[in-house]
């Protein structure tokens, strides 16, 4: 059932609903909340977030922005061995070796900037950073001295690196894509608009290097001196390097304020291409070893059968699907008793609001005692799938009851499905869901398939989210509406209700595949309702923070573990021999913030 709290902006407009967003509703969302909180209250953004996010610099704001980039980048594969301390030599010796060019054109690049800004403290500013530069060069010739490495003899300059150093220094002499004023600089203020245009390729790198190096320092297996690459990991991990990056940032902010809206699209086209022309750069440095990233390397359509399985609330979206369907409910519903005699007749959209803040309230509460009941008294310190499955159906006869009173109460009569179905069209997914799914459903070179599996009560509303994206390769298994005419009844065609109903469906579908090919099973969910699916797939993925959801899954013995650690852990696992096979049922699930995480893990880049 998962009823949750309306969050913003969910619908961008309906055109037959009037002023949707004005609308609020009580809370629906009982494991988005920790057990003994508040069971009804209002959903506001504070105006502090809001200043925070348009007061951020321009550097801060472009990281945030394509965070993206950043995780394809930390999820390559040279960056994963690397992390894993098991990075052939040869490998981490091209690519030092690959990163002199790089650092060169950094120190060139700086120096042009210097040359170009017309203040004398960014002048100051910019001959550090390049004299930092210079030293990080020092730091490089000592791995050279250690690993033997002839940069002379050994290895030339690569495509990728020359494709980013051509870019940064075009950049530095002026000669920008797509600027009408490209190579003029013939006042000191045009050569200040050249200073920070350079800026804005070299600020990305300089954050995704700290960015690299904090999260490679954080994993548990770095931090010694056992490490192979603890001297590369310490330098970019270092106060020093991430003061750095930060003064380049604050460098690009001070020279750009006086820049056009079209001045400042170019910095951020600029950025963003740098980031991109990184991580082509780390996924050209060769490999002489296997490696578990990405998941569909080696793909054989013809033996291999990848099958994706996926939550919809709250996985996929940023709203509930129940409190679209409130909303849609309570907009609609008339306002007096003054109804048309043609029409079916409805509660009234006031008597509507109350019943569902009473059913909401119902809900919460008893939901809380669900789960408290269901708890073992004491953490359990080996995995008990059992325990949990028994502990789950428990749960699965509170929300089929839960969900015969929403039946029961009306409150779902007399919704239009056409209005659902504009609603989901305008429904907002979460950033990169749709865009993985396409990748996978639209690549000829993967055998797969992608099964959502939902309690939502009204499967149209999905169908239509992601017909709207051009999805309609997705078997969507979710409860329906019943309908006479366009008008709903009330009812629902119960299918998915429960955890229990949720697993059932997926051995279902699993069953009904054929065994002549190798398959691996994926799920991605959010919630309690996911966790024995998340649990029998090989690949258990957990998108969010749901306390709910950890502090179950943690009573029977779940560990969660962040995807990246999890991944570097099993490649130097694998690489010392052991089998690097996903299987499931094993007690570990992944954790990850954002669909980038899941894309760069299966599909890579």
């Amino acid at each position: 059932m998962r009823m949750r709290w309306l969050l913003p902006n969910p619908i961008k407009t309906l055109s037959s609903i009037n002023n949707l967003r004005s609308i609020s509703f009580p809370s629906f969302a009982p494991h988005s909340l920790s057990f003994r909180s508040r069971s009804s209250v209002t959903i506001q953004i504070p105006m502090a977030a809001i200043h925070n996010l348009t007061e951020a610099g321009l550097a801060k704001r472009f990281w945030i922005k394509f965070n993206r980039e950043s995780i394809f980048a930390l999820f390559t594969p040279f960056v994963i061995s690397l992390a894993s301390g098991n990075l052939k030599t040869d490998s981490f010796r091209h690519y030092i070796a690959q990163d002199v060019h790089f650092l060169r054109s950094f120190a060139k690049a700086y120096e042009s900037a210097e040359e170009c800004a017309d203040d004398d403290d960014d002048k100051l500013g910019l001959s550090q950073l390049r004299k930092e530069v210079l030293e990080e060069l020092k730091m490089h010739d000592s791995l050279v001295k250690e690993w033997g490495l002839d940069l002379a003899k050994e290895h030339s300059i690569n495509s990728a690196t020359v494709k980013y150093t051509d870019f940064l220094l075009a950049t530095a002499s002026g000669k920008i894509e797509g600027l009408k004023s490209s190579g003029k600089l013939a006042t000191p203020f045009e050569k200040t608009k050249i200073a920070a245009y350079t800026l804005g390729a070299m600020s990305p790198c300089m954050r995704l290097y700290a960015f690299l190096g904090e999260k490679i320092k954080e994993l548990p297996d770095s931090n010694g001196s056992t490490h192979p690459y603890s001297k590369w990991i310490n330098n970019y991990s270092s106060d020093g390097f991430q003061a750095s990056a930060l003064r380049t940032e604050d460098l690009l902010d001070k020279l750009s304020i006086s820049l056009t809206g079209e001045e400042l699209d170019v910095i951020e086209k600029l950025y963003h291409q740098a980031m991109k022309l990184e991580i082509d750069f780390f996924n050209a440095q060769p490999l002489f070893q296997s490696t578990i990233v990405p998941l569909t390397k080696g793909h054989n359509p013809e033996a291999d059968h990848l099958m994706i399985f996926s939550d919809f609330d709250l996985t996929c979206t940023v709203v509930d699907s129940s409190a679209i369907l409130a909303e849609i409910a309570i907009v609609t519903a008339p306002k007096s008793d003054n109804q048309p005699e043609d029409q079916p007749a409805r509660m009234l959209s006031s008597d509507l609001r109350n019943t569902w803040g009473v059913l909401s309230k119902q809900y919460t509460e008893e939901y809380e005692q669900c789960i408290e009941s269901i708890m073992p008294t004491n953490r359990l310190e080996n995995f008990d799938y059992k325990g949990l499955s028994t502990a789950l159906q428990q749960l699965s006869k509170f929300e089929n009851s839960a969900n015969n009173r929403v039946v029961e109460s009306g409150v779902l009569k007399g919704i239009n499905i056409e209005d659902i179905k504009r609603a989901g069209e305008r429904l907002i997914l979460q950033d990169g869901c749709t865009d993985f799914f396409k990748k996978v459903v639209k690549n000829e070179n993967l055998n797969a398939n992608v099964h959502v599996l939902s309690y939502c009560w009204c499967a149209d509303l999905i169908r239509s989210a992601f017909s709207s994206a051009d999805l309609n390769e997705m078997d969507v298994h979710a409860n329906e509406f019943c309908y006479e005419g366009s008008i709903s009844t009330g009812d629902i065609i119960k299918k998915v209700e429960s955890p229990i109903d949720k697993v059932q469906a997926f051995r279902n579908i699993l069953k009904s595949c054929k065994n002549d090919k190798m398959k691996i099973t994926i799920y991605i969910g959010d919630s309690v309702g996911d966790l024995l699916c998340l649990l029998e797939a090989d690949v258990g993925i957990v998108v969010g923070s749901s306390s709910s959801l950890r502090t179950i899954g943690t009573q029977f013995g779940v560990s969660f573990v962040p995807l990246f650690s999890g991944l570097v852990k099993k490649q130097k696992e694998h690489n010392e021999g052991s089998s690097s096979n996903w299987k499931g049922l094993s007690g570990i699930l992944y954790t990850v913030s954002s669909w980038a995480e899941v894309h760069a893990f299966i599909l890579g880049c």
